[in-house]
């Protein structure tokens, strides 16, 4: 069986970019902590928008999905879920709760990953909630032929309850260590678990839920405020590269960590920023409605739709976006891309 050995891996993975990725987390950390003290209940927003971004997101990559409008009433419990899919997101919705709301009281061990996953199910009435696989299973990709490919082949399903009792086990003896960061650590039992893959079905949900966990376990809680999960579903294809790189020979104990703790890394970077960029409209600025839609779209890179743009201010209402849009085109400060459901706006430079 694949023993777990945090801390013989650990001082591989001190690479110069690694340890200069660690010291702006560490850095963005300190300058969120001030922000939340003095904003609070300006922040509450930032909670909201991440929590309907996490769970429409997570249940994506997953081809977990229903309407918007139907998610966000679920997501604020303003309607019960229908379809399959709706149940799914409701589960992810009320463990993304209880990880917000008690992480300080969840430990990274079997009892609560299982109890987390009865949770994720507990709307669906299927008996895998809570349960590890009955069956070996495979990380598989879809080919166009519609043929599959396996890309992985996790931990057979009679070793699993011992794999993850010592993989629990290893991540805490490591922290206990106290000479390891634990960014570095969490990304490591990430990568484990999904190597490990022990349920029939949510094993990716579960992982990203794992990470807000153990990163909020270990004072990291921009995740609470700006959606990771959303940030993995926007660069899914660089995810699964890491994954894979990450997951060859990891059976034999001789697998590379390096690039799937640099992407994890690069999330939590890019929270961090995001978190920065977005408090700063919120209470810094003092800019009126139109002065923050008209802010968010000048600072994203690229195109933005009036999707995203209520993504980020669900306060403000769509009558009140629209006719800020209207405003901004007939002023020459953005140009309107596409038509219909295709519409997109960016900054124009030029003028």
């Amino acid at each position: 069986m694949r023993q777990f050995d945090f801390k013989s891996e650990y001082s591989k993975l001190l690479t110069p970019d690694i340890v200069t990725m660690l010291t702006a987390i560490h850095e963005f950390r300190g300058e969120q902590l001030l922000y939340i003290e003095a904003n609070k209940d300006t922040l509450e927003q930032l909670l909201t928008i991440a929590k309907i971004q996490s769970t429409e997101a997570s249940n994506r990559i997953e081809g977990i999905v229903t309407t918007r409008d139907r998610l966000e009433k679920i997501v604020r419990e303003k309607t019960m879920p229908q379809s399959r899919s709706e149940k799914e997101i409701a589960g992810y919705r009320d463990v993304l709760s209880t990880i917000h709301e008690t992480y300080d009281y969840i430990y990274p061990r079997a009892t609560f990953i299982l109890q987390l996953h009865r949770d994720l199910f507990r709307y669906t009435g299927q008996s895998i909630g809570g349960n590890y696989k009955n069956s070996d299973n495979v990380i598989a990709e879809q080919l166009p032929d519609g043929t599959q490919k396996i890309r992985f082949q996790p931990v057979p399903a009679w070793e699993t309850p011992e794999a993850v009792d010592r993989l629990c086990s290893a991540y805490e003896q490591a922290l206990q260590d106290g000479n390891m960061d634990p960014l570095i650590l969490s990304a490591m039992f990430v990568l484990d678990f999904l190597c490990i893959h022990p349920f029939n079905d949510g094993n990716g949900r579960m992982s990203r839920l794992l990470t807000l966990l153990l990163l909020y376990r270990a004072g990291y809680s921009v995740g609470k405020y700006i959606s990771l999960e959303k940030l993995i579903a926007d660069s899914k294809e660089t995810y699964y590269e890491a994954l894979e790189e990450s997951s060859v020979n990891w059976h034999e104990g001789q697998n590379d960590y390096s690039p799937f703790v640099r992407y994890m890394l690069g999330i939590i970077v890019a929270a961090y920023r995001e978190f920065g960029d977005r408090a700063f409209l919120l209470t810094k600025g003092n800019f009126t409605k139109m002065e923050r839609i008209r802010e968010i779209i000048k600072n994203h890179i690229g195109t933005i739709t009036k999707a995203e743009i209520k993504d980020q201010c669900p306060d403000i209402s769509t009558v009140t976006v629209q006719r800020a849009l209207a405003e901004l085109l007939e002023k020459g400060e953005i140009i309107k891309l596409g038509g219909g459901r295709y519409t997109a706006y960016i900054w124009n430079w030029k003028e």
